[in-house]
């Protein structure tokens, strides 16, 4: 992470009425006029947004949105990209996904808008109105200075290394009780975020400058999105605990600052396959009460998965299940365009490839309800079997429970039958 100064002036942001707007849907195709600089940022910042010349027009092109959504600014052009699902509950299953709650717990109140920064602007300025209603938190930070007039601890090893036989400055280091500590930090990184964005909920707005002015003594640091360091709550900071995951939340899918000449990119994006596959995960360990060690996702593998005894065709299911070194389940999350209902015979290749691969007696495919229905496919020749399951994501949080339960009792008998195969070879 990096830090920038810390007196920063206020970034209040303003509604332009200069801004261009583009609105489209996941998956759905729209023409749209663009300019070269344009098209090109806005491949670079969505990749999964397909861009095709529109038949016999000229600079229109042809936009479809893959499994991103959100919501992008690229010089004075606005860009929404709605998703098939309510925009709050996208945020819910974003929010889950990051651990902000258990699935048990009453989540965070999203209201729904026209785009994801247009809803959650809005909720994160109440949780900081809360959370600084009673003041800032302060909290301890040991710092390490040369100073004129000793504090805290001398560092006589740094003063004999760097100021050999030279009494002032004094090398020490101190814990400085401050307000420039990680939750503050984390919020105003979040605030500037969102600040830089043109929001037209006119509450969002005012509270974004408030926050900013109020944070105007805490260090504006730069999180990388992909290691969104966590606050350990206790019952000092937990009236912080709202507003430090949304600002998790706003840090984890801000879009990359892209930066070609005169056209600049920002924005919030949101994969919905990343999401889902999170989503899934999490929502599995919670229910089968198991360890993020023992049920493990495609990034946190305990040990590389091949396909061939050469060791040279890896392989990397969404989840797997580990008891020791011998993995009892394997299954992937897949939010996807299926068309007529059904499953992609590629995704039964690959299911079948983990299965063959890790010996198993069968796997798990779960999709978005309305991507594929419930089936089971007995592979010909082989004793395997590739089970299809659904979460409904549009139905109520009641019923999203009682899926991934169910869900969670197919993979218990999945495991199970891999132990008695195990067991009886």
């Amino acid at each position: 992470m990096k830090t920038t100064d810390r007196s920063r002036a206020s970034r209040k942001a303003k509604p332009s009425p200069a801004m261009r707007a583009i609105e489209l849907r996941e998956y759905e195709p729209t023409e749209e006029t663009l300019s070269v600089g344009e098209r090109d940022a806005l491949r670079a910042a969505v990749p999964s947004l397909t861009i095709e010349p529109a038949t016999g027009q000229e600079a229109v092109y042809r936009l479809t949105p893959g499994s991103t959504v959100g919501a992008l600014e690229i010089g004075d052009l606005s860009v929404s990209i709605r998703p098939k699902l309510d925009i709050s509950r996208v945020l819910f299953l974003a929010s889950y996904a990051m651990g902000a709650f258990k699935l048990q717990d009453e989540p965070f109140s999203f209201k729904d808008a026209e785009t994801l920064v247009e809803a959650v602007a809005p909720a994160f300025v109440a949780a900081a109105q809360s959370a600084f209603g009673r003041g800032l938190l302060h909290g301890y930070r040991t710092e390490e200075e040369a100073l004129h007039t000793v504090r805290g601890r001398i560092m006589v090893a740094e003063q004999v290394r760097r100021r050999f036989d030279i009494p002032l400055p004094v090398e020490v280091r101190y814990d400085d009780f401050t307000d420039d500590i990680l939750p503050n930090r984390l919020v105003k990184a979040a605030a500037v975020v969102l600040g830089a964005m043109h929001i037209r909920d006119a509450y969002a707005r005012d509270g974004l400058g408030w926050m900013d002015a109020t944070l105007s003594n805490v260090s504006l640091v730069r999180f990388d999105p992909s290691g969104i360091p966590a606050v350990a709550f206790d019952r000092l900071n937990e009236h912080y605990r709202e507003v430090v995951e949304l600002s998790s939340l706003i840090l984890r899918y801000r879009a990359f600052e892209l930066d070609r000449g005169w056209i600049r990119a920002s924005g919030f994006l949101v994969d919905m396959n990343e999401v889902f596959q999170a989503f899934v995960t999490r929502a599995l360990r919670e229910s089968l009460g198991v360890s993020d060690r023992a049920l493990c996702s495609d990034q946190a593998l305990p040990t590389p998965l091949t396909l061939d005894e050469g060791r040279r065709v890896g392989l990397k299911p969404d989840l797997s299940w580990w008891e020791g070194s011998v993995c009892v389940f394997v299954g992937d999350a897949k939010y996807k365009r299926v068309r007529d209902e059904r499953v992609p015979n590629a995704d039964l290749y690959q299911m079948l490839a983990y299965v063959t691969a890790m010996d198993l007696p069968g796997g798990l495919l779960a999709y978005a309800q309305g991507e594929a229905e419930p089936v089971v496919h007995e592979v010909r020749n082989s004793g395997k079997r590739i089970e299809v399951a659904a979460v409904d994501l549009s139905s109520t949080i009641g019923d999203i429970r009682a899926s991934i339960s169910e869900l969670a009792l197919n993979v218990r008998a999945l495991r199970d039958d891999a132990r008695r195969l195990r067991r009886a070879a």
